[in-house]
């Protein structure tokens, strides 16, 4: 079966996928399985397989936001996926989650606008308790800052002239923000599959913390490189199990 938008055959596709927004990063994640191949790059959408350890994986780019997210993560679950994983970075809340820091999200809360037209407004948008304890465990055998707890799902990222609800959920006790774990995490209960997420933490959300923003160090690199080995461990303690 052809997915019509990722423009892969479903039966190429593996149990487990990492997603993540960038399609080179994608690509770079790629490199860590053994027999890589490319299957697609479609739009935003760029898709490999291999394994790790022994385990088939997919890694599927998605794009930047929650609506475009939602389209891949749709079409991974009709094309047999059973537990997804976004690897992706954020922006943090608190000065105890500096710049490197890696984020387990156990739940997100629902600041876009996709969800709102899938499930009612209560309806939470929560991870797999599996999932994230595969995750913690595997990102607390790596050298850095680990936390885990609610993360914040928003639509925008360059402010207009309403204010951003970052201070509330700072207050409230949210540890960053993001723009698609909380589509991941809906559509995973909606559809009946597993779904975590991990954040390199790449700069400060909140404006009493804010530098200015590069992505670019040297520390979120290393972030990056800690949460796609993470999550790659994680799926080999998940099929252990």
């Amino acid at each position: 079966m052809l997915l019509p938008i990722l423009q892969v055959q479903a039966e190429d596709l593996a149990p487990y996928a990492i997603v993540c927004g960038d399609p080179f990063r994608a690509e770079a994640i790629s490199r860590k399985l053994e027999g890589a191949r490319e299957l697609a790059f479609s739009r935003e959408y760029r898709t490999f397989v291999g394994t790790y350890e022994g385990v088939p994986v997919a890694v599927v780019s998605h794009g930047v936001g929650s609506p475009g997210a939602a389209v891949c993560f749709e079409e991974l679950i009709k094309g047999g996926v059973q537990t997804l994983i976004r690897v992706g970075t954020a922006g943090s809340y608190s000065a105890d989650v500096p710049p490197g820091s890696l984020v387990v999200s156990t739940a997100a809360v629902r600041e876009e606008g996709l969800t709102r037209q899938l499930v009612p407004h209560g309806f939470p948008a929560v991870a797999d308790a599996d999932v994230v304890r595969a995750l913690y465990e595997a990102a607390g055998e790596t050298d850095g800052v680990v936390r885990k707890g609610i993360t914040v799902t928003l639509d925008a990222f360059f402010q207009g002239v309403e204010e951003f609800p970052h201070r509330k959920y700072k207050q409230a006790g949210a540890l960053a923000v993001e723009m698609e774990i909380a589509a991941l995490y809906v559509i995973a209960s909606l559809r009946g599959v597993r779904a975590g997420a991990i954040v390199a933490v790449d700069g400060y959300a909140d404006a009493d913390l804010r530098e200015v923003y590069n992505p670019h160090t040297d520390a979120v690199a290393r972030a990056v490189e800690r949460e796609i080995e993470t999550a790659l461990r994680a799926i080999v303690k998940l099929q252990s199990e």
